[in-house]
């Protein structure tokens, strides 16, 4: 739906199902019910996660065909997609392989380029559509600096041709495509700084060379090209959790013509660390269920200096939890956004609200869609009805966003 001067919805990958056939299900299940609720008579936007296996599907005419029938019935668009998951997604051990194939990858090239040719076909006239995806691989899986270089230029080969490709459409079409980097704790870009070495370094100087070379481009106009097309996904969990201020990352990022496609409105788990060892042993009671087997839940430690200590996954900082001398934890867990705490823990909605101030003083996107994908694995008395939470994240967004 168009609110206030964004396109607003929520992430379909918070549905299980890797098929078209679940995810379309899936729609049909929620999509009515939720419009309802919150644009009966305007057209409501759909964030559209499709794996790579529903995508082949959805590719084939006649699946198409029939999906855009369903939502020209159902007074909906798509927008957006969430092409970071290629795989499975849910009801599985999930953990770095989210990153499965990374952009090191023809596979992820391919998938990426389908939902887009996807995306082109559904979007409406006059529209910037989208895809968030990975934020080129899961740094842990390269152990040294020459490993995690090579993966880097890889990448950055194939976010070109990606660039090449959505340049092409817009010259024939007229329609903006943007592929929408989602930077997060461990993967090789997971801050501000990270992202803005990667623009000079690799991505203007090697993507330039390569739209120089296959485009006829001059070198300004394939710098701007690939900052046209490629753009960030600002996960406000993910930008949280390293500890990130949101206008110092806007302000930053725009300083660099650096384009924001996408705002993930999410929100992280924060712990204020007690001094008392009975408290911490309450802490680690109250934190322990969320300690789950399906996703990877970084843990980056503010320290008494203010260094930041990074954690792998949850459990391998709850071991250190009755020595450590940090203050405050924050916890790659996507939690229900309108919740600001779950008694002595709570959550990063600070941020949230920062975030919706100042893109209410100042548009950085066109896109807002709200990410929590947990339900699944929320702890018992978080984990509400799906449709209801949905509603009631939306409307959080709603009441809290200011005038444009």
């Amino acid at each position: 739906m168009f609110t206030k001067g964004h396109h607003l919805t929520y992430c379909t990958n918070i549905h299980p199902g890797e098929s078209w056939a679940d995810t379309f299900e899936n729609l049909k299940q929620y999509i009515p019910r939720i419009k309802k609720e919150l644009s009966p008579n305007q057209p409501f936007g759909i964030g559209l996660r499709s794996s790579h296996e529903a995508s082949l599907d959805l590719a084939k005419p006649e699946n198409l065909a029939d999906f855009k029938t369903w939502l020209r019935e159902n007074n909906c668009y798509v927008f957006t997609f969430n092409g970071f998951p290629y795989g499975g997604f849910h009801r599985q051990v999930v953990k770095d392989e989210v990153h499965q194939p990374d952009w090191t990858t023809p596979e992820r090239f391919a998938y990426t380029e389908r939902l887009f040719d996807i995306l082109a076909d559904l979007l409406p006239d006059e529209m910037d559509g989208g895809i968030s995806t990975s934020p080129l691989s899961y740094r842990h899986w390269y152990n040294t600096k020459s490993d995690l270089e090579n993966a880097t230029q890889k990448s950055t080969i194939h976010l070109a041709k990606i660039a090449a490709k959505l340049y092409t459409i817009q010259q024939k079409t007229g329609t903006l495509l943007h592929l929408d980097i989602e930077p997060e704790p461990d993967g090789i870009l997971e801050n501000t700084q990270e992202v803005i070495d990667f623009y000079q370094n690799w991505l203007v100087p090697i993507g330039s060379e390569y739209l120089e070379k296959e485009l006829g481009l001059s070198g300004q106009e394939a710098e701007k090209c690939l900052k046209e097309h490629i753009r960030i996904c600002y996960d406000v969990c993910h930008f949280a959790v390293v500890y990130e201020n949101p206008d110092d990352v806007f302000k930053a990022f725009e300083a660099e013509g650096i384009k924001i496609g996408k705002i993930q409105i999410s929100a992280a788990l924060k712990a204020d660390i007690p001094q008392d060892k009975n408290e911490r042993k309450e802490m680690e009671a109250l934190i322990a269920p969320f300690s789950e087997s399906t996703y990877l839940h970084q843990v980056v430690a503010r320290e008494p200096n203010d260094q930041l200590t990074s954690f792998n996954d949850l459990p391998e900082a709850m071991n250190t939890l009755e020595s450590t001398d940090a203050l405050e934890w924050r916890i790659h867990y996507h939690v229900p956004i309108f919740l600001a705490d779950y008694g002595k823990i709570s959550s990063t909605q600070s941020d949230l609200l920062d975030v919706l101030k100042y893109i209410s003083r100042k548009k950085v996107c066109n896109h807002l869609e709200v990410e929590t994908y947990t339900w699944e694995v929320l702890p018992e008395g978080i984990n509400l009805d799906l449709g209801s939470s949905i509603t009631r994240e939306l409307q959080w967004v709603i009441k809290n966003s200011g005038n444009s």
